[in-house]
């Protein structure tokens, strides 16, 4: 009984037929995995090709809707091809690959049953592009999550925060959306003037100044505009200047108007406000009182 086993399993590994089968069989995947993927890279410079001749079009949609389907054509590209790759390998085992895509209807209704989360997700992938909800390089706040969008796909849409961490969502957790990157952003600054100096003076010189920081700092979308007093306290006179700035500027903007604004206080003499401490002493005879006091109880 071993003898023959051994012999059936002799002459099936040095059958020369199916050694043929089998290195026919791993060349052709190799053959079918190397043409698919240099049909990605291929379709994918020529999709971002085709963007490219657009961008220069009389006529186009927005810079960000653009970045947004190159990356979606990826994706579907990547996705389609591999299928089809991956349909030509199971043919070459010897799978009936038509009678499986003949099936597919029923077995991709049973899968749906299965699978509502994934379609939910690529069917709001699909309305948040078609919606223009936002785009590739848009800054977004999602849930407790904020940052520059990386990618939008079928499933799932990246998201890189300011610190570098990338958060991946699915498209169908995606309810509240909140696009900083849609109209222009306003910078806030406050400036704090000492109380006793002449606040009609520092709103003069604040005025002069205005006018001329947007030759300056081209992320300015129109001058800055001093508002007036916006709160006095004990030691301080607060002044409100804003400004409109390109999406997602407003923080350097905000940053550049206090250094203009501090030289040129220093430069006029106006004095900016900062803590200080005030000292009450008592009066001279007072003390000259109490000195012997404490002498006389020692």
């Amino acid at each position: 009984m071993i003898e023959r086993t051994v012999s059936r399993l002799f002459e099936f590994l040095t059958d020369e037929e199916l050694w043929i089968r089998i290195g026919t069989g791993a060349l052709k995947i190799v053959l079918i995995l190397l043409i698919c993927a240099i049909a990605v890279k291929v379709l994918k410079m020529a999709v971002h090709n085709a963007f490219k001749v657009r961008q220069r079009a009389p006529i186009r949609i927005s810079e960000r809707r653009e970045m947004t389907l190159a990356r979606l054509l990826d994706n579907v590209i990547t996705y389609v091809l591999y299928f089809i790759a991956l349909l030509m390998i199971l043919d070459t085992f010897g799978v009936p690959v038509k009678a499986l895509l003949a099936g597919a209807g029923v077995v991709g209704l049973a899968v749906g049953f299965g699978a509502q989360s994934l379609v939910k997700d690529i069917i709001t992938g699909f309305f948040i592009i078609f919606e223009d909800q936002f785009a590739v390089g848009d800054y977004v706040r999602i849930g407790n999550f904020e940052g520059y969008v990386e990618e939008i796909g079928l499933r799932v849409t990246k998201i890189k925060s300011w610190t570098g961490e990338v958060h991946i969502l699915p498209n169908g957790s995606i309810t509240q959306v909140t696009n900083y990157s849609l109209h222009n952003s306003l910078a806030v600054v406050d400036v704090s003037i000492a109380y006793e100096e002449d606040i009609e003076a520092a709103e003069q010189a604040i005025r002069e100044l205005l006018p001329q920081l947007p030759a300056k700092y081209e992320d300015m979308v129109a001058p800055p505009e001093l508002l007036g007093v916006q709160n006095v306290t004990g030691p301080e006179v607060v002044l409100r200047i804003t400004c409109e700035t390109k999406p997602m500027r407003h923080i350097g903007v905000g940053r550049a108007i206090r250094k203009e604004v501090k030289m040129l206080l220093d430069e006029r003499g106006i004095e900016i406000a900062y803590p200080r401490l005030v000292l009450h002493r008592r009066d001279g005879e007072e003390q000259s009182a109490a000195k012997p006091q404490r002498e006389q109880s020692l």
